[in-house]
């Protein structure tokens, strides 16, 4: 059974889905203009209020929402990981991914926002599903079945998705972390103190998760970056060096670190864009539903809030975790030798832990400390994202039966979780972004005109004038 899974596992994330993903990064930077020069605007708008938009939670909570799911262990381990089977220059190739992938990030979140209801209660729902069935209905209001098939689709391969990358996969992370570095503490210990974290939070609906992540978010980030920066300052002398041999080796076979890591332009090229694509989440359609709950005047003001995460999540921390990990592996070629003598799973784990202990005493709580906070922000956000996936499919009565089972596999996961978890979840992620990039190509031409007028010519504090339908049933 594991075998046969890991086997679609291979398929549904290899060339095929990479260059899937990748071309639309690029179809959409083209088909925006190159959004992604509206950056520096993007993330000042990022941090201020507007109390005059239609929505929940602010334009930044919904942000550090997305950035909490997003910024997670892959953000480390991920990139350790692409070094090691990729060699440096995928650090290269993740790096142009989450630049092109602003773009995409942009698209996805402003077809969420334009195409948002609100439910029975008030309460603003948006994502793929809702792109579905509001986008491509027929005059008369009906729904063609394909566009049923495309919403029902994505809501249920994320559903499948939340619970084992959102709560089994990260609650694992969390107590592998702790257990060891501290073996004193058993797995069940931390399982418990996991599912009591989680609960408190997600029992209180999006409003609750986003007051934790606009406080958590930026405190983990910076603490993190701050961390790497110390490395990257300790290891000044061959910063140079690092860079060069991320390119070098992003173009051209080469072995490095004392010949412990080879290098080939298809394996930095598959490694690199995989893990930058799956880093910044961009495609897959998970940031646009907590980001339709964001109070915003137009779809184009939130969808620029929104694709600063791409930004920071990969072209900002996972660069700053390549480039300690390159630098750390030069300076410390003995490092690479050790760990891929004996790989195991948590090789990438491996090689970051030995990269922050280079900062004495400091280093390893830094990094143990990050991890987990990084986990659990990654289980709060991706909570929401089922929470309103199973809200579409079953209604609101589906809502609370899902959180305990979310919670539930989170301390299962904690106190122990296969091989089989892990796959089922990553083919739920590749599953969940076909329909959702497929919707959104289909609407580029629309959003790229409304772009003109919103973005390009300046008219960012209009007011939509399309009204946001209420609907009895999530499923219309």
């Amino acid at each position: 059974m594991i075998e046969f899974l890991e086997t679609i596992d291979s398929f549904v994330w290899g060339p095929v889905m990479i260059a899937f993903l990748l071309g639309t990064h690029i179809y959409l930077t083209f088909r925006t203009g190159f959004i992604q020069r509206k950056l520096p605007q993007a993330i000042r708008m990022s941090v201020r209020r507007d109390p005059d938009g239609k929505g929940d939670i602010s334009s930044f909570g919904a942000l550090a929402t997305a950035l909490a799911a997003t910024i997670g262990t892959g953000s480390i381990v991920g990139v350790a990981t692409a070094i090691l089977a990729g060699g440096p220059g995928a650090v290269f190739w993740m790096w142009i991914a989450g630049i092109f992938g602003i773009a995409t990030k942009y698209v996805e979140t402003y077809a969420a926002v334009k195409y948002r209801v609100r439910d029975k209660s008030g309460a603003m729902m948006g994502g793929a599903m809702f792109v579905w069935k509001r986008a491509f209905a027929r005059a008369d209001g009906s729904v063609p079945w394909w566009a049923t098939l495309g919403a029902v689709a994505f809501a249920a391969f994320a559903v499948v998705a939340t619970i084992g990358t959102g709560s089994a996969v990260q609650a694992a992370a969390i107590s592998g972390i702790v257990t060891s570095a501290a073996p004193a503490i058993p797995a069940v210990a931390v399982a418990v103190v996991v599912v009591a974290a989680v609960a408190a939070v997600i029992f209180g609906g999006v409003r609750s998760i986003a007051r934790v992540c606009e406080w958590l978010v930026p405190i983990m980030a910076g603490a993190y970056a701050l961390g790497c920066v110390v490395i990257i300052a300790m290891n000044g002398g061959v910063i140079g060096e690092t860079l060069g041999l991320i390119v070098e080796c992003a173009f051209t076979p080469k072995a490095a670190f004392g010949g412990a890591v080879g290098s080939g332009l298809m394996m930095a090229l598959q490694y690199g864009c995989a893990r930058g694509l799956f880093s910044n989440e961009s495609g897959l359609g998970t940031a646009p539903i907590v980001a339709a709950a964001a109070k915003t005047k137009n779809p184009a003001e939130q969808a620029l809030v929104s694709m600063t995460g791409a930004f920071w999540s990969t072209v900002v921390i996972c660069a700053l975790t390549g480039i300690v990990l390159v630098s750390t592996m030069i300076v410390h070629p003995e490092i690479g030798q050790d760990i891929l003598a004996n790989p195991t799973i948590y090789t990438g784990a491996a090689l970051a832990s030995a990269a922050f202990a280079e900062i004495p005493y400091l280093g390893t709580p830094i990094l143990v400390l990050g991890m987990c906070a990084f986990a659990y922000s990654t289980i709060l956000g991706w909570s929401y994202y089922g929470n309103r996936c199973v809200a579409y499919l079953f209604g609101p009565k589906g809502i609370k039966p899902y959180q305990v089972i979310y919670v539930a596999v989170a301390f299962f996961g904690a106190i122990g979780v296969g091989d089989v978890v892990w796959t089922i979840s990553d083919i739920g992620n590749a599953l969940m972004a076909i329909p959702n990039i497929i919707a959104i190509l289909l609407l580029s031409g629309m959003i790229a005109r409304e772009t003109r007028h919103f973005v390009y010519d300046d008219h960012l504090d209009e007011v939509a004038d399309e009204p946001v339908p209420r609907v009895e049933s999530p499923q219309l």
